[in-house]
């Protein structure tokens, strides 16, 4: 009967103990694990379920001072909500999370607050907070850059062009924007006239070769000839919803016949007869129908740092504040203006 049992002693009876352990620790550990994340859901259930309608100002208050969610959630979630177009709840939950005591991440929280009151169209709000900012910590370019885009939104290019000077300090790039803002104070000022903003418009252009964009707009729509007699034909594809919108009367014959693209665009748009064909597609088609379909070109705008794409044309992309990055793609598409003035004349 004894030999049925196993003594302590005996090395078999160490090795199922052994396993037995295994079997145990490995059965505690894999419910343990199941209890855990059902545990871990139903917090997170519970957390959710107070977003699924929008907390009140009060509720979140309440939320923020509870702890129950750590800061940087918090910044998470306001981030969310900021980039889901909610700047309200956006901006509260930073307000709330710079009300709390001894916050660490003030700085920080205080430039996404300015950032997101400036996506809000805040403007005089935006501005007090990033000057909150460089009063504490003057050497912060983010912040300075920030509010360079809060004076131009204003209108107040001298502000804006004083922000230029410390970022220059700081060993930052600003050629480009003194250049820009320049331009804008000068489009703006209504204290000289338009021939004189021309004038200053070519000088500029000429000096720097950059805003070709925004000045030729304006040389377009005010004073053609002059633009004509300025124009630069290497930028004539950065331009060419500028050039097909010319009126017919405003074209200047002798600089288009010495550009093989322009030959193309005003043969494409059927006021001159100057190409037979074309090796741009779009213009090729047009130049082929001869008027034979209501075609014509439709244009879409993306800057050319970010890819972002627009409706309509733009000085600085509203997604990156790149200045002079404005592209332009284009495709075929139905005349509708001349559907529209052919059923008119219908009636007539």
């Amino acid at each position: 009967m004894n030999t049925f049992f196993l003594e302590f002693r005996d090395p078999l009876f160490s090795v199922i103990i052994f396993f037995a352990l295994i079997f145990v620790i490995t059965f505690l550990s894999y419910w343990w694990g199941r209890y855990r994340r059902r545990e871990d859901y139903r917090h997170l259930d519970k957390f959710l379920k107070q977003f699924r309608s929008a907390p009140t100002k009060d509720e979140l208050k309440g939320l923020v001072f509870k702890g129950g969610l750590p800061q940087k959630s918090w910044l998470l979630l306001a981030s969310s909500y900021s980039k889901n177009g909610d700047y309200e709840k956006s901006i509260e939950i930073y307000n709330e999370l710079l009300n709390l005591p001894d916050y660490k991440n003030q700085k920080e929280t205080m430039f996404l607050l300015g950032k997101t009151y400036f996506k809000a169209g805040f403007l005089e709000r935006s501005k007090k907070i990033f000057l909150e900012i460089l009063r504490k910590n003057p050497r912060t370019p983010q912040a300075l850059e920030n509010l360079l885009l809060v004076y131009e939104y204003m209108k107040d290019y001298k502000s804006a062009l004083e922000v230029l000077d410390p970022l220059d300090e700081l060993l930052q790039d600003i050629s480009c924007d003194s250049l820009y803002l320049k331009s804008l104070a000068l489009l703006n000022n209504t204290e000289i006239t338009k021939d004189e903003k021309t004038q200053q418009l070519i000088k500029i252009y000429k000096e720097s070769h950059q805003l070709s964009y925004m000045i030729f707009e304006y040389l377009f729509r005010e004073n053609p000839k002059l633009a004509w007699e300025n124009f630069d034909s290497s930028k004539s594809e950065k331009m060419i919803d500028l050039l097909w919108h010319v009126k017919k009367e405003d074209l200047d014959l002798e600089v288009i016949k010495q550009n093989s693209y322009l030959r193309d665009l005003y043969s494409a748009r059927g006021d001159v007869e100057l190409s037979i064909k074309s090796e741009i597609f779009e213009f090729d088609v047009l130049i082929n129908l001869k008027e034979k379909a209501n075609a014509t070109l439709s244009f879409e705008y993306i800057c050319d740092k970010c890819k972002q794409v627009a409706p309509f044309p733009f000085y600085r992309c509203t997604s990156c504040h790149s200045i002079d990055s404005v592209g332009v793609e284009y495709a075929l598409a139905k005349d509708y203006h001349r559907d529209f003035s052919e059923e008119n004349n219908s009636f007539q």
